[in-house]
């Protein structure tokens, strides 16, 4: 009787043991918080990487005329095509240009916070943008967890955790929290399907 008994405390046990390792695998400064697109787990409370943040913008095209095709070009060099061809057939056209808009004002809303907030961006990007590979395993880092990527991850270290909710808010209020939703969806695949291109692991 005395072991029955027993029985739930082990269990206890073992589920506090369970949620102490989790916790640990996560990487520093990333918290087990939900997200609003990407389930349970996480968020980063870190400073940004702004030197990956203007390589990014920079392949795109700058600040005044960034492209979201011209950074995707960049990032997938002569896969764009097919990149193209296996997001559409999965989202659709309609969706897949959505997104191409959606992520040109994330960027132009990013940077008109940054400037509001007088946050300095580098003076220099890093990894250089006309690196594709390169750029592509900066931003799969960026993403990367400890327990495996993860997009609003990605975006946090872009830009900073509050500075991805606020654009996310105004993506709500620009094109609805449907299309911020699918925002998210697509960019989590296309960078997916990246790290399958170039061979990349999850951390």
């Amino acid at each position: 009787m005395k072991n029955v008994r027993s029985i739930p405390a082990i269990a206890a046990l073992c589920s506090l043991a369970a949620t102490v390792t989790a916790a640990a695998a996560l990487m520093p400064q990333i918290l087990d918080k939900p997200t609003r697109f990407s389930g349970a787990c996480c968020i980063y409370t870190g400073a940004p990487a702004l030197p990956v943040t203007l390589s990014m913008i920079e392949a795109g095209g700058g600040p005044s005329d960034f492209n979201t095709a011209t950074l995707l070009k960049r990032l997938t060099g002569p896969l764009f095509g097919a990149e193209l061809t296996k997001l559409t057939k999965q989202y659709g056209s309609r969706q897949v240009t959505q997104f191409v808009k959606t992520f040109e004002f994330v960027v132009a809303d990013s940077l008109r916070i940054v400037k509001d907030d007088h946050v300095a961006l580098p003076s220099a990007p890093s990894p250089n943008p006309s690196d594709g590979p390169a750029l592509a395993r900066a931003l799969w880092s960026a993403g990367q967890t400890g327990e495996g990527f993860n997009v609003e991850v990605m975006l946090d270290r872009a830009v900073s955790h509050p500075i991805h909710v606020q654009v996310m808010k105004d993506i709500d209020a620009k094109y609805g929290v449907a299309v911020d939703a699918q925002y998210h969806a697509i960019l989590t695949t296309a960078m997916k399907d990246l790290a399958s291109a170039y061979h990349l692991q999850s951390t």
